[in-house]
């Protein structure tokens, strides 16, 4: 068998048809979309932190080819987790098999499990919460606001967490991210660990829900970032997985478009989206990319692609194909 040296090679010999045909044409199409000068949002879903997707998206931040990302407050919170507990954490390769008293027996043991993954309450959520909560506090009590990564950069940034690293801080996303100042949009942050924690504070009323600006706020900032971005080339729209992270931000150009009349704004000029979400009734997360014309997010022009495989396999390949792996 033929001998490649690069991923990329591999790839062009092997990935020929099918699902397999379509990352390579994603790739490409976003290869030439950076090429001609356009930008490229990526959006995280499900648990793609936990995943350790850090290892490609971070070299990714770094070379420049990626502008923004939108992400939930699980991904946001995760790598950083990954960061600061990795040592701590559990695979569970049989979890198929695991009987109710069985997943019991994790939760005893602070182990919350993320498929085959059990990530440590003590080493993970609680390291960090103590440290983002002074951030908080020290917000509150001056009257500041901030996004809830902005909160994430400055504890990032200020190297309270470098003592606890487990990992090579080459390999997180989110440190990248700050490093670069990269813009991140976070819908729905509440639903996250670190969200939940928030809101204790603000039952508790040591906290006002106002020190944290809103998905509204994040929605109003990428309107205006979007405007800024989208001439020439445009911007594109790199979709791993469904949900929030995926459907509010491509909602933007409509936004523009219809409410805010804005005739002249540019639909998003390149759309990819890994799912294993299948076409079904009334799934969005698994829609043909065709169905979002009709919403008035993609051109007819727009190139498309739709990678029916799991996100944990076909991203780091489209990655390892940019990064010329």
């Amino acid at each position: 068998m033929k001998k490649f040296s690069s991923i990329r090679e591999f790839m062009e010999s092997q990935y020929l048809h099918f699902n397999a045909a379509s990352v390579v044409d994603a790739a490409k199409g976003y290869e030439q979309h950076l090429t001609e000068g356009g930008k490229m949002m990526i959006t995280l879903a499900g648990a793609m932190s936990t995943a350790e997707l850090g290892i490609s998206l971070a070299e990714m931040i770094r070379q420049g080819k990626v502008d923004i990302i939108s992400c939930t407050g699980a991904n946001l919170e995760e790598d950083l987790m990954n960061l600061v507990a990795h040592d701590h954490y559990r695979r569970v390769p049989n979890y198929r098999d695991l009987t109710p008293q069985e997943e019991w027996d994790l939760l005893e043991q602070g182990l919350n499990r993320v498929t085959d993954t059990c990530i440590p309450e003590e080493e993970a959520f609680r390291r960090l919460q103590k440290h983002i909560h002074a951030l908080w506090k020290d917000a509150n009590d001056k009257g500041e606001r901030f996004f809830p990564h902005e909160f994430m950069y400055k504890m990032l940034l200020s190297g309270v967490l470098e003592q606890y690293y487990q990992i090579d801080p080459k390999n997180s996303w989110m440190l990248a991210a700050a490093e670069r100042n990269l813009p991140i949009i976070v819908p729905g942050w509440e639903d996250s660990t670190m969200g939940n924690i928030f809101a204790s504070y603000c039952i508790k009323e040591e906290l006002k829900p106002t020190t944290m600006k809103s998905g509204i706020e994040y929605m109003m900032w990428l309107a205006k970032w979007y405007t800024d971005n989208s001439s020439g080339k445009g911007v594109g729209f790199f979709q791993i997985g469904g949900g929030i992270a995926g459907d509010f931000p491509i909602c933007v150009v409509p936004m523009l478009y219809q409410d805010m009349e804005m005739h002249d704004i540019p639909f998003w000029s390149y759309f990819c989206q890994i799912s294993d979400s299948t076409t079904s009734y009334g799934s969005y997360s698994g829609a043909v990319p065709n169905e979002k014309i009709t919403w008035g997010k993609l051109d007819i022009t727009t190139p498309k692609f739709i990678i029916e495989s799991d996100a944990t396999i076909v991203a780091p390949l489209i990655f390892a194909w940019l990064l010329n792996q």
